[in-house]
């Protein structure tokens, strides 16, 4: 009987995870819809401290969207372990990237597939790897956790850290440089996963029958992480609103899953007993994420696709041996005559090699 209830749960929270993703992936589409129809009407847009978003009914939709993806992932943690839903919100990802070809024209190259790609296992490995949290189950053992010392420097840190981004450097670099507002969000967010962790712990000693709304903390909690999901829709939104989502999605996962998991180390000191295995497939995974991040940013103006791979490497063999022909040659064969002059004029050529035309190469 327990080991049938044990599934049922984890079929349950299986299910709640996926939603949670569906709802999430989805949320960025609308949300972007909704920052593109104000643009189109000329109203002042996010990413230039404009508000016109809270009167499109289309980015209301995108936030209950994610109000509903987040809730279905709180509950999610109730059913199934950890291990198992927080890498499926790296779904959220690949949702968001096939809803935005379809509905927003974007387009992700070769590099940036397999940049977010690799983001998503080394979010996976870290995931799998990092140690199980210590148990809180009261408000009183949660304000000793927030108390402890490494906790309170942690929390100064990113504040300190935030102001700097907004007020210093997202002024400056902030409609420029992807990572300013996203730092912003989920370094923030560390900090409302914990207002929402021992919120959780209210609701289930209020279940109880405890006094809990009588504790400050209670009330702490809620404004806390009012302020910070609040400052959290107001950077994300300007991130979508300048840079291509299928840019913002994958980023924001990755730094927002590695600040979550740095901060609940440091509150629920989970890192104490991890094995050497464990230390070094959290490395490996933190590369990993480093790369995917560098591929999916650094990359991201060159057109370049599988349909180009096997031409580029045939063109490189060619010149290695020496036998990439000249523009004399190119003129006396008639039939090869456009495959020639497209090698020679390469930045004209991808497009009419992926249409066949270039078959005598």
């Amino acid at each position: 009987m327990s080991q049938t209830r044990g599934r049922y749960d984890f079929c349950i929270g299986l299910v709640l995870a996926m939603s949670s993703s569906i709802f999430i992936g989805g949320s960025f589409i609308l949300k972007k819809k909704g920052l593109l129809r104000l643009a189109r009407k000329g109203s002042m847009r996010a990413g230039q401290g404009g508000h016109a978003y809270l009167k499109e009914w289309l980015w209301w939709a995108g936030l209950l969207s994610m109000g509903a993806g987040e809730v279905a992932n709180f509950a999610a943690y109730a059913f199934a372990p950890a291990t198992l839903v927080t890498p499926l919100g790296a779904l959220s990802v690949l949702v968001s990237a096939i809803l935005s070809s379809f509905f927003l024209n974007e387009k992700l190259n070769l590099h940036g597939k397999i940049g977010c790609l690799l983001s998503i296992l080394g979010s996976t490995v870290m995931v799998i790897h990092a140690p199980q949290e210590e148990e809180v189950e009261t408000l009183n053992e949660m304000s000793h956790k927030l108390g402890d010392p490494g906790f309170v420097v942690f929390a100064t840190l990113v504040v300190i850290v935030s102001l700097i981004l907004i007020f210093v450097v997202g002024p400056r670099h902030g409609q420029t440089n992807i990572l300013v507002y996203i730092t912003i969000c989920s370094v923030i967010g560390a900090l409302s996963v914990s207002c929402v962790k021992g919120l959780g712990i209210t609701i289930k000693e209020l279940f109880a029958g405890r006094p809990v709304l009588k504790h400050p903390l209670s009330w702490i909690l809620l404004l806390s992480l009012i302020v910070c999901v609040s400052t959290q829709i107001n950077y994300l939104n300007r991130a979508l609103d300048i840079f291509n989502t299928s840019i913002v999605t994958p980023i924001y996962y990755v730094i927002f899953t590695t600040s979550v998991l740095t901060c609940s180390a440091i509150l629920f000191k989970e890192w104490q007993h991890m094995a050497a295995d464990d230390i070094i497939g959290t490395f490996s995974g933190f590369l990993t994420i480093i790369v995917g991040i560098f591929l999916l940013h650094a990359f991201k103006d060159v057109n370049f696709t599988l349909a180009n791979l096997p031409l580029s490497l045939r063109k490189d063999e060619r010149a290695a041996n020496g036998t990439l022909p000249s523009t004399y040659d190119c003129f006396n064969h008639d039939e090869e005559s456009s495959a020639c002059l497209g090698e020679i004029l390469s930045t004209e050529s991808l497009s009419a090699r992926r249409n066949g035309s270039l078959s005598a190469f």
